[in-house]
């Protein structure tokens, strides 16, 4: 017998490719699909729960570099190895049961380098080897394009170059924030901080950033500056108009006057020199990538963007849309052929109704050459029922007539205003005045905002020569600070971060990778900075903290604090990825940076001062929420807690279990490793002792297994 294994990177995604089957049969680890013309004899799904395998934490290669000590740094191993996340050891070994089994192997995890990192490292520590192996390749769950996939899986070449600078990726992050958050939690230590400090490759940048704005904004000074401004009464209405000229001293603006022997409030005869009318077309926009859906629905409703990605995620399971982690805004001919069929059904479930101003593809939206691996969010060829639509929840059913309207506005027609220039002259002194009136809706009818035209907006139609009364006035404004950014902005910040930068070669570079994170790794450093208390979100308004000052303070100057720097690793990482760089120098590259910043910190961190309000505070994050990664758990008083239990996460712990106190520290090491060491004095019918696991479900546990290997 053929024995083929498919692996899906969670139990989620699993279910949707059975759903594309018959199934045999069903356990918690596998499911059984009955012979079908794709696989005559049958196959196996399993899958990972996200991560089974993790790095080894240092500990695992050196009992010494357990405790944190700078005189044990640099802390790189000479080989890395995984292991086995805590709590998931049961599923690993069906996994690996399995694929020993197997004569083919399928990777279904998801298409992206972090699918690619997650099947390899589990079959590496499978031990499974030369077993030919398979990459399904598909950008929606419906079934239909579930089985397309498995009909035309892709051969492995391309999938393990992703996999390789994913695992260099990871392994240098790994190197970068075991070394620099000792090195400079110690060393802020020996100043009197108390507590430690989280450095990351690409998170310390961005906190740097946000730090940045916050400083421009506390450093502002504003100064007043200086505009002439007109009030034209003409025999068909009232119009205003600037003179150009801005200026930061009064007396500049007041000789002019006198120039052309103007009056300050005073009436004057004015002239109408010319009347210029301009039809502008403004197109729809382009279709959503995960960063220009975060931003919108920031905008508009607030949602931060780590509650963003997890609810499209979910519109995706539900096979409603597309792939959401992409970072094009490009769909192929393919895509727009569907989109096209169906627009009629689309209309009807958004409620609204047009005639498409065009049914042919344009190089706006649909471009096969801008597609790589995955095209722009659009709704799925499963158009949903107006009952399934109410079934969503509010966020859910938001994003998702998101997604459908802005794929609608693609076949709509441009939104047209005319836009009218009155230059008009007063003493040979000349004023304009810019007004627009709507002209055609067009797309804009699918996103009503409510909001009405303003008045003065729309100017008189006045014509030219002829005579108008005229009022100047000296106008004057006070400069305005830049404004703080919104949670929303992070995400935009993150990509366009090369603007920041005054080298030409790193804005270069910067612009090529697009800033920093990826488009499916952003909204979670935004969530690990705010765990870490660096920055605050306060009615959507980001703000730095103490503790994030003491940490830009302590990294400024350095590489660290430096989105070029970042940007320059990524755009090696592209080229393993592409097959033109080498895992081994960049790690190398990596060892030697850290060697550096070992030498360098004392002397840079002596200028820091640690800041009181910095230290640990009662209402500070034990550790990131393990269930939902958005959040961070909390003292509740009674209870553990997830600080985005109003995001929908539900995970808690009890302050006892079984008549022992469960402390802060207990709850953290649970959090991070997923397990504790052997603890002692539990209560039941007698006395016992056991180490504490989190299972698949982020249900605590007890683990009398770890308990007989300690105590042997």
């Amino acid at each position: 017998m053929n024995t083929v294994v498919i692996l899906a990177e969670k139990p989620s995604q699993a279910k949707a490719y059975a759903d594309a089957f018959q199934v045999k049969e069903k356990t918690k680890t596998h499911i059984v699909i009955k012979p079908d013309p794709i696989f005559p004899e049958g196959a196996v799904i399993t899958w990972g729960i996200g991560h089974l395998a993790e790095l080894k934490e240092p500990h695992d290669y050196k009992k010494e570099w357990k405790t944190w000590k700078l005189d044990e740094l640099p802390i790189i191993p000479d080989n890395f190895r995984e292991k086995v996340q805590a709590g998931k050891s049961a599923q690993f070994r069906a996994v690996k049961s399995w694929f020993q089994a197997a004569d083919m192997i399928i990777n279904a995890a998801d298409v992206d380098r972090e699918g690619s990192n997650i099947f390899y490292s589990i079959l590496r520590l499978t031990g499974v080897r030369h077993k030919p192996i398979k990459r399904l390749w598909i950008n929606s769950l419906e079934k239909d394009e579930v089985r397309k996939g498995f009909q035309n899986l892709q051969s492995n070449e391309r999938d393990l170059l992703m996999f390789q600078e994913a695992k260099a990726r990871q392994i240098s992050d790994w190197i970068v924030g075991i070394n620099a958050s000792r090195l400079f939690s110690l060393l802020m230590q020996q100043k009197g901080f108390a507590g430690s400090l989280s450095i990351g490759r690409v998170q310390s940048p961005t906190v740097y950033m946000i730090y940045q704005r916050q400083m421009e904004i506390e450093q502002f000074v504003s100064t007043p500056f200086y505009q002439l401004e007109g009030t034209f009464t003409s025999r068909q209405g009232t119009y205003k108009g600037m003179a150009e000229v801005k200026v930061d001293k009064k007396d500049v603006v007041e000789e002019l006057l006198i120039k052309h022997n103007i009056e300050e409030g005073a009436r004057a005869a004015g002239s109408v020199q010319t009347v210029e009318k301009k039809r502008k077309h403004i197109k729809s926009p382009k279709l959503h990538s995960l960063s220009t859906l975060q931003s919108t629905a920031n905008r508009k409703w607030k949602y931060s963007p780590s509650h963003v990605l997890k609810t499209v995620q979910k519109l995706y399971e539900k096979k409603l849309v597309s792939y959401p982690r992409t970072d094009s805004q490009h769909i192929t001919k393919s895509e727009f052929s569907y989109l096209r069929n169906n627009l009629e059904e689309y209309q009807q479930s958004m409620g609204v109704t047009f005639q498409p101003s065009s049914t042919y593809p344009k190089k706006r939206y649909v471009d096969d050459g801008k597609v790589q691996e995955h095209y722009a969010i659009v709704p799925t060829k499963k158009v949903p029922t107006a009952s399934a639509i109410e079934r969503l929840t509010r966020d859910e059913t938001n994003l998702y007539k998101e997604v459908v309207l802005t794929t609608l506005a693609m076949f709509h027609e441009d939104y047209i205003y005319e836009e009218t220039t009155i230059k008009t002259e007063v003493q040979e002194l000349l004023f304009t005045s810019v007004g627009r009136v709507e002209v055609q809706k067009g797309w804009k009818e699918l996103f009503p905002t409510g909001k009405k035209t303003n008045d003065e907006d729309i100017l008189p139609p006045v014509k030219p020569d002829e005579g108008v009364e005229a009022v100047v006035h000296i106008k004057e404004g006070m400069t305005k600070p830049p404004k703080p950014y919104t949670e929303g902005q992070l995400i935009n910040m993150m990509k366009t971060c090369g603007k920041y930068i005054e080298d030409e070669a790193d804005h270069e570079i910067l612009k090529e990778v697009e800033g920093l994170g990826t488009e499916a790794t952003r909204s979670g450093i935004i969530e690990t900075i705010k765990v870490q208390k660096y920055i605050e979100v306060k009615k959507n308004i980001v703000s730095i903290t103490e503790k994030g000052r003491m940490l830009c303070e302590a990294i400024d100057g350095t590489l660290l604090s430096s989105p070029a720097m970042t940007a320059k690793w990524e755009t090696y990482l592209k080229k393993i990825g592409n097959g033109q760089g080498s895992s081994d120098s960049f790690l190398k590259q990596t060892g030697q940076f850290i060697h550096k910043l070992i030498e360098e910190t004392p002397g840079q961190v002596e200028k820091v001062k640690v800041r009181a309000a910095a230290q640990t505070r009662t209402g500070e994050a034990i550790a990131q929420c393990p269930a939902c990664k958005q959040g961070g758990v909390m003292d509740r008083g009674r209870f553990y807690g997830c600080s985005a239990y109003k995001e929908g996460c539900k995970l808690s712990f009890p302050k006892r279990i079984a008549g022992k106190t469960l402390t802060k520290h207990m709850i953290k090491t649970l959090c991070e490793k997923r397990k504790t060491r052997v603890l002692k004095g539990f209560k039941g019918k007698k006395k016992f002792n056991a180490a504490l696991l989190l299972d698949e479900k982020n249900k605590i546990k007890f683990d009398f297994e770890n308990k007989t290997k300690d105590n042997k």
